[in-house]
């Protein structure tokens, strides 16, 4: 896998490169029906990734944020083999300027994830894990190293947002980490805890495409996630 891997590297990368960041600070956003926002660099990202994966990959089915819910629903059940993509993670970031976004893209094989892959464009920071064989960073290894901090000095991201009122108020009042960060993108965020950006991470809910990518390549550099 490690041929598809640079394969999908280069396909996200030139896509990225090309549609999100001429848009940055330059387009206007539409709020959707669940309330996030889409733009313009999310469905033009979203169609040439698509069409790359089709020519290169044309047994394998595609899933992306920006379908329709039973669409994805009935992908995720019958699929054996699927792409999953997040064409633009952290769009409220893009819109209003903030430079914290990333594409994502996972294939998933009979339910599990293989190949993950998370794409700063700005930073040009390609996060990279393929099961069983490590997770790198622009090439090089991740490795999830000890801190030396312990939980009380540590520096957490945590997405208050999803999460329940009466823990929200309990890690308000009485915080188990140092200091608390929210970089508004969760493809980053896994990506920067594989990376050693940060001790703890804490998210209240998130769909497929937000953590197919991140949980892999988290593991695979030695890191540990569950659900609440």
């Amino acid at each position: 896998m490690l041929s598809e891997l640079k394969q999908l590297e280069d396909i996200v990368r030139e896509v990225a490169r090309e549609e999100i960041l001429p848009r940055f600070n330059k387009i206007d956003y539409v709020i959707k029906g669940d309330g996030s926002l889409l733009t313009e660099a999310d469905l033009s990202t979203d169609k040439r990734i698509r069409e790359a994966l089709a020519k290169h990959y044309p047994d394998i089915d595609f899933l992306s944020e920006e379908m329709e819910p039973l669409q994805q629903e009935t992908l995720i059940k019958n699929s054996e083999k699927l792409w999953c993509l997040d064409p633009l993670d952290g769009t409220s970031n893009f819109a209003a300027g903030i430079p914290l976004f990333a594409s994502s893209l996972a294939l998933f094989v009979n339910g599990e994830v293989q190949i993950g892959i998370s794409y700063d464009p700005l930073r040009d920071e390609m996060f990279s894990a393929v099961k069983g064989q490590g997770a790198t960073l622009n090439g090089e290894i991740l490795k999830c190293a000890d801190s030396g901090f312990t939980l009380n000095k540590s520096i957490a991201f945590v997405d208050f947002k999803r999460l329940k009122p009466d823990l929200v108020q309990r890690l308000i009042s009485n915080a188990p980490y140092k200091s608390q960060r929210n970089l508004g993108s969760c493809v980053l965020e896994w990506a920067w805890m594989a990376a050693n950006r940060g001790h703890l991470y804490l998210h209240g809910g998130m769909k497929l495409w937000d953590l197919a990518a991140g949980t892999l390549i988290l593991s695979e550099a030695g890191g540990h996630a569950c659900t609440l």
